[in-house]
């Protein structure tokens, strides 16, 4: 019985090697990289009994305004002792016609009564907006495997234990795929880095029709429709000539601070927060090295948020974790309209690097924020009101399938394993979100 172990194991009675006098006891894998997206997403539980699709509730900021229009921001300050109006100086009541009791609808509504003229009163206006999200689900299958063939196999502990290895793997990386689209769908900012003045825009050419009309959360830069182009002010071209930079991610965390994205940083040094942006090494590494700003990095001594310490980062620079991701999303462009290139490519069933991603132009980092979105998976099911059916896990945790078919498996000896992943995506405070598009090929940062 021969096998190749070179170009996959797509044959059932191949899945494990066999010849025990030609392999070595040392069963060895490939692996692929494994980032940060794992540890920090929040992961809490899909609600039951309320549909596939689900909406949230998100608020506005908002501040006092001197008319119930909110056009006009601020309140009005009043001397107490040149109060007009009768009553407590410090509790005034309404007088004349405004002292009426209510009698009519129009007298009921924010600023009706008393506006202005009788004790001076300011408004807050309530912004809202309902985001909706769905669950979404995929299913992973390893090839047929005949367990008669374990009688034969050398070390079949040992492969047993390689083949559930990289089918965690795979899960593994299934998850921190989705974890990063998912986060770069839901950010409301995309920052484009320029050599003669970076730009972030909210609103982009998201399908190609040459018009920045379209809303960029909601709208990934991976769907092959993207024109940078036509994305800027005006419609103008904003595909990135320059790389990440210190200046760039000032400009960023400063937008922050005045959003109130500092309350749930990651981190705080020196009464100030610190935020996280997961990138690549090479980007981590430039921005580190980029002339007038060596020093942040030789004297900075902080204490890393408990959070952060366990992903291996040992210090802040500039205001940011750096959380190193080396399969960030990275790019090719023509005529300004993006095409992504993967870190990997399969044949065969057989996984390799793509030289293409080492030799790609551009490169997206993202700020990560802890109140940008929340990943919910559903809990496992077990049945209900008598019926009841085996529980699946949605994490990717892979089970051992047997099933019995009168041709193909009658005596129930071909199995295979199966992994079911669900989650939604619920977006909340999107506008913290930042995706940071540069040009990693120059030596050029950006301004």
């Amino acid at each position: 019985m021969s096998f190749d172990l070179g170009t996959g194991v797509s044959a059932i009675n191949t899945i494990l090697a066999e010849e025990a006098n030609r392999i070595g006891q040392d069963i060895y894998k490939n692996t692929v990289h494994v980032s940060p997206w794992l540890d920090l997403t929040k992961q809490t539980k899909f609600a039951d009994g309320a549909g596939y699709q689900q909406t949230t509730l998100v608020y506005d900021r908002a501040l006092p305004t001197t008319d119930t229009a909110g056009n006009t921001q601020g309140v009005s300050w009043t001397e107490v002792g040149t109060l007009s109006t009768g009553g407590n100086q410090f509790n005034t009541s309404l007088t004349g016609a405004d002292a009426q009791p209510l009698d009519d609808a129009a007298d009921d509504v924010q600023g009706a009564r008393g506006t202005g003229s009788t004790d001076n009163r300011s408004f807050v206006q309530f912004g809202k907006k309902l985001k909706k999200y769905s669950l979404k689900r995929a299913v992973i299958e390893s090839p047929r495997i005949a367990l008669e063939d374990l009688r034969f196999a050398a070390h079949r502990q040992e492969q047993l234990r390689a083949i559930m290895d990289v089918l965690t793997q795979s899960t593994r990386n299934t998850w921190e795929d989705r974890y990063r689209d998912e986060y770069e769908l839901n950010c409301a900012n995309l920052t484009c880095c320029l050599a003669a003045g970076s730009v972030t825009r909210q609103t982009v050419d998201s399908d190609g029709d040459g018009t920045s009309d379209d809303t960029y959360e909601g709208n990934s830069l991976f769907n092959g429709t993207f024109d940078l182009s036509s994305s800027g002010a005006s419609d103008a071209d904003i595909e990135p000539d320059a790389n990440i930079s210190n200046a760039v991610m000032d400009k960023i965390y400063f937008q922050m601070i005045r959003k109130g994205a500092g309350t749930n940083a990651y981190g705080r040094e020196n009464g100030r927060p610190v935020f996280s942006v997961v990138m690549s090494s090479e980007a981590s590494y430039f921005l580190m090295t980029e002339s007038g700003f060596r020093d942040d990095v030789r004297y900075n001594n902080s204490r890393v948020s408990e959070l952060i310490a366990p992903l291996g980062v040992e210090k802040s620079f500039r205001g940011f974790y750096h959380l190193v991701d080396d399969l960030a999303p990275r790019f090719t462009a023509s005529s300004g309209v993006l095409t992504r290139v993967e870190p990997y490519v399969t044949s065969s069933g057989v996984t390799v690097p793509n030289s293409a991603y080492e030799t790609a132009s551009f490169e997206a980092a993202f700020v990560l924020h802890p109140e940008v979105v929340e990943a919910q998976i559903p809990d496992p099911m077990s049945g209900g009101n008598g019926v009841t059916f085996n529980p699946v896990n949605y994490r990717g945790k892979f089970d051992w399938k047997n099933i019995l078919n009168e041709i193909t498996n009658p005596d129930g000896t071909i199995g295979f394993f199966r992994g079911v992943l669900a989650s939604a995506t619920k977006p909340i405070k999107t506008d913290f979100g930042y995706v940071v598009l540069f040009k990693r090929d120059t030596s050029t940062p950006a301004t």
